[in-house]
């Protein structure tokens, strides 16, 4: 009683943490995207000018699964820290820009308000950054596993602010009507 965990026990620890930290961030992330349609296949996003730099679809979907998986590995890290000062702050900062993030994609692509995502993407930066803060006081790895995350967070919001710009009337934009498959 009263001895330090071995490190066979930290590294269980650690995996037991990720085993569940991992799935839930990504299948969190994948029913944020799957609640309205978005990229490639949302009518209302299709019909937007975007920026030349725009990446293809199918990067999205591969870039945010590497981010979500990354984060669940900094969160595990950090539910693993038991004791350290300041893992439940990291541990709330986290939950918050992870609410941030997956309140992102219906309010761009399911309510086409543009301007009110930019600003959640700036939110969501700003709480990343302070949780990656705390990070690097619990755990460096955690912290250094953010850092890929707010970098896509600056592509993403240049993206959002550009296509806000390109199309000023977006919110009003209505998607055409799906053609009828009816055959007369």
């Amino acid at each position: 009683m009263g001895e330090l965990a071995s490190k066979e026990q930290l590294r269980g620890s650690l995996l037991r943490y990720a085993a569940v930290a991992v799935p839930a961030v990504l299948l969190l992330g994948f029913l944020s995207g799957r609640t309205v349609p978005s990229g490639d296949q949302n009518g209302w996003y299709a019909v937007l000018a975007k920026p030349e730099l725009t990446p293809p679809g199918w990067a999205f979907p591969v870039v945010w699964s590497v981010l979500y998986v990354m984060l669940g590995l900094a969160l595990a890290l950090v539910l693993s820290a038991r004791g350290a000062r300041l893992r439940g702050l990291g541990i709330a900062l986290f939950v918050a820009q992870l609410a941030g993030n997956l309140a992102w994609t219906p309010l761009f692509f399911g309510a086409h308000r543009i301007a009110a995502a930019f600003l959640l993407i700036v939110a969501i930066l700003g709480l990343s950054i302070l949780t990656t803060i705390v990070f690097a006081q619990i755990r460096r790895p955690a912290a250094w596993l953010m850092v890929p995350y707010m970098t896509w967070l600056c592509v993403a919001g240049a993206l959002n602010w550009q296509i806000g710009r390109l199309n000023p009337d977006a919110e009003r934009v209505v998607q055409a009507p799906a053609a009828s498959q009816v055959i007369r």
